[in-house]
């Protein structure tokens, strides 16, 4: 992850309607993993169990996939959102702890709106780091 004052710098830029925003607009370009783990943190950072500390991370986060210029920029096909998603990983990876089924069901049940019925497997990656990060904190 960047170092905080790197987070910190784009924190100002996260805003609830506009990561919703920016999933519905470009879900499909974007890419089912990336809108899972972007949806996946915005679900997790409304649990009042998680530290105001790990809350900046994932609002960092969040704020570096909203801006569409960043160190690849979102409108490369292909490769726009390549960084998006390891920023949004290493965040996954920090606050994996807290990341409860009722935020994994809700991410399900938008995906579903965004990109009609899916095949489950296609999230199994990021669920094995998701669990494997939670054993190494247990």
């Amino acid at each position: 992850m960047k170092k905080s004052n790197e987070i910190e710098k784009y924190k100002k830029h996260y805003d609830e309607k506009e990561f919703l925003g920016k999933v519905f607009k470009y879900a499909k370009t974007a890419g089912i993993n990336v809108v899972y783990v972007g949806l996946l943190l915005f679900y997790t950072l409304q649990n009042p169990k998680l530290p105001r500390k790990l809350k900046n991370v994932v609002i960092g986060s969040l704020g570096y996939f909203i801006l569409p210029i960043d160190l690849v920029p979102d409108m490369i096909p292909l490769a726009g959102y390549t960084d998006d998603l390891g920023i949004l990983m290493a965040a996954i990876v920090m606050v994996a702890f807290y990341i409860d089924e009722d935020a994994k069901t809700k991410a399900k049940e938008k995906l579903k709106d965004l990109f009609g019925e899916y095949d489950e497997k296609l999230l199994e990656e990021i669920n094995k780091k998701i669990n494997k990060s939670k054993q190494k904190e247990n």
